[in-house]
């Protein structure tokens, strides 16, 4: 499928590897010319090269509002404008109620949300003003079913949810369609570093999804480059499980 955005320009936050690299790559093949952004320069450079073409590579840390305008700004300079952003970071340090500091939290809303927000500050405006834009966010099922022993995911990537909610419907007259993607299970670097990296962990987790094993980046990506599509343009407001079915809610 033609998905008609050869030509645009994609800002992936999260790039150099996993779910972000999966994006990155879709976009890259439906002709759309790519800035990926991420904090340490051999990932980047080795993840560039995958993609190919004109990608351009950025280093960027995006777990402070500052970083995140800074990759916004530098992003912009470096493709013209944007016309995709796909907000992506890593998660914050694991942790209950009971064994997590309050002064944890500000880490945890800055890296998951507050950078999210300060992306879209910065880039959405000028989206409006081009009556055409795509904000697709990579955010975590958690949002629909808070994980165990995630509080600090759980709290902040929940509040992002609400303000992509209602961003959407502020921007929707003006062209620009604003999404998230719930990954479940995927094999990414992340997976396979919380809890140790071992085929039977990773066979254990298959087994408790309906599909029967867990997701990989390059499907997830072919998702986040679909919702960016000319053919997914009355889609907005939506937060879609990437999940194999192992979300039970019926909404």
């Amino acid at each position: 499928m033609e998905l008609g955005i050869s030509g645009r320009t994609a800002l992936v936050g999260g790039g150099s590897s996993g779910l972000g690299l999966g994006a990155a790559r879709a976009l890259a093949a439906e002709g759309v010319r790519v800035a990926i952004g991420a904090r340490d320069p051999e990932k980047l450079a080795k993840a560039k090269a995958k993609l190919g073409g004109d990608a351009i590579a950025i280093e960027a840390d995006l777990s402070s509002v500052d970083g995140a305008l800074d990759f916004a700004r530098a992003g912009r300079d470096a493709l013209g404008s944007v016309d995709i952003l796909i907000p992506n970071a890593g998660g914050p340090p694991p942790g209950n109620f009971a064994s997590t500091d309050l002064s944890a939290y500000p880490g945890a809303l800055d890296l998951n949300l507050l950078s999210t927000i300060a992306l879209c500050k910065e880039l959405v405006p000028a989206m409006q003003e081009r009556g055409w834009g795509r904000v697709v966010a990579i955010t975590s099922i958690a949002v629909r079913e808070p994980m165990a022993f995630l509080i600090l995911s759980n709290t902040a990537r929940a509040g992002l949810t609400g303000f992509l909610k209602t961003l959407a419907r502020e921007v929707a007259a003006n062209g620009v369609t604003v999404n998230s993607v719930l990954p479940g299970v995927h094999d990414t670097p992340r997976v396979r570093g919380v809890g140790g990296d071992s085929s039977e962990r990773l066979k254990a987790m298959a087994r408790r999804i309906p599909a029967g094993r867990i997701g990989n980046a390059n499907e997830f990506g072919h998702v986040v480059a679909f919702l960016c599509s000319q053919h997914a343009g009355f889609v907005t407001g939506t937060a879609l499980a990437v999940d194999g079915g192992q979300d039970q809610h019926l909404l």
